[in-house]
């Protein structure tokens, strides 16, 4: 009996043991989420550009339609208005019975614009976000992905390639890249490492958890440069919103008795979103969202680690100035000005290598002294480990 109770009471040291490490992952998150809120307390407020209105939301979502999810509309729609957005992009799996698209949420729901797309597979796996979708392409989601590409911008949708770690048709003449997205970062975590981190922390931060796993889409972005050298292809980042991980009991009815939603649409839209810059004079809506995207006139903002609003990424020459998305002719003193609302570090790209890396910057003036492809990553120093991760990703800037 006393070795019986020996060899209990060593499991239970051994038990205790293995949890200090994610004891003192949820202390981390606890001084993590302190200092967010800290910063928030220090904002500075960016100049707008006169031209433009910024509005935000996010991209790549799924419902209960096309399967994979048991999201409902109005879960969506509260979780939407819960994380203050403006616009949420959905963008089903086609199916061959019934169309998706038409049947998903488009048009305004509680003051929030909502496009109706498809994600749509290739032949060899390499998939495809058309919006707004297209039934047709249920029929013809076993083609090659450049034909699926080209039938959806032949119809006028934006074509965005999701997921490009698995992208190997760099010839298919899609409008934008996915260069983010929640769900390929995700994969790299650890299911146990991923359990015990829950048990700690997902009650007091459930959101926070994303900083445990969120790391620099390396492999992304580089592709990306390298597309950038041939033709104009715009950044996206993907939510790729389920509400699918988790467990529930429920009675005969239906009606759940316990569970646990680890990915609520509520936490998934507050990771990351597309700021997008519209002209004043034009309303957001269907048209001037989808041109905003298509023209890289937008910016993607890991929100939970601070507001991105107000990040601002201009260029100008004499007599003109540009936002991202857009391409200028070069001319001695031309200028890129760089504006973010919380002190960062300021990283400016040209044609994909680093040509500026400074800390504690509100503003930064970069005068040009020859054309290329400029784009900027800005990130937040004081958040410890995943201050090294980036906080802003932009569009570029083409100066011809």
């Amino acid at each position: 009996m006393r070795r019986s109770r020996k060899i209990l009471l060593a499991f239970l040291v051994l038990v205790l043991l293995v949890q200090i490490p994610f004891v003192y992952r949820r202390f981390q998150l606890r001084r993590l989420n302190q200092t967010i809120e800290r910063l928030e307390t220090e904002r500075k407020p960016v100049e707008p550009n006169a031209k433009f209105s910024e509005y935000k939301g996010v991209v790549h979502v799924h419902s209960f339609l096309g399967g994979h999810s048991k999201g409902s509309f109005s879960e969506i729609i509260s979780a939407a208005q819960a994380n203050n957005l403006n616009f949420v992009v959905m963008t089903e799996h086609v199916e061959k019975e019934f169309d998706t698209a038409e049947n998903t949420l488009k048009g305004l729901h509680g003051g929030v614009l909502f496009l109706n797309g498809n994600e749509v597979s290739s032949s060899d796996g390499e998939r495809v976000l058309v919006i707004p979708g297209d039934s047709k392409l249920a029929a013809n989601d076993k083609a090659a992905y450049s034909d699926l590409v080209s039938a959806a911008t032949a119809n006028g949708s934006l074509a965005i390639a999701a997921y490009p770690n698995e992208l190997k048709s760099k010839d298919a003449h899609f409008d934008g890249l996915e260069v983010y997205n929640v769900y390929t970062n995700a994969r790299t975590i650890n299911p146990i490492t991923a359990f015990f981190d829950v048990l700690w922390s997902q009650r007091s931060y459930p959101d926070l958890l994303f900083a445990s796993f969120y790391e620099r889409p390396e492999d992304a972005l580089y592709k990306w440069d390298k597309l950038l050298a041939k033709r104009k292809v715009s950044a996206t980042a993907g939510n790729d919103a389920h509400a699918n991980i988790g467990f529930s009991l429920v009675d005969g009815t239906g009606r759940s008795i316990l569970g646990l939603q680890l990915d609520p649409y509520s936490t998934s839209f507050h990771l990351v979103r597309m700021h997008v810059l519209v002209p004043h004079e034009k309303a957001l809506n269907p048209t001037s969202l989808l041109d905003a995207l298509r023209q890289g006139h937008s910016f993607i903002g890991f929100d939970i680690f601070g507001d991105t609003t107000g990040f601002k990424f201009e260029v100008e020459a004499p007599g003109e100035s540009k936002i991202q998305g857009d391409e200028i002719l070069f001319h001695p003193g031309t200028k890129l000005n760089v504006a973010v609302p919380l002190q960062a570090r300021v990283v400016i790209f040209k044609d994909g290598e680093v040509i500026v890396d400074e800390e504690g910057l509100l503003k930064k003036e970069f005068e040009l002294k020859e054309k290329g492809i400029y784009r900027v990553e800005a990130y937040l120093p004081q958040l410890g480990a995943v201050g090294k991760e980036p906080w802003i990703i932009s569009n570029p800037i083409f100066v011809r």
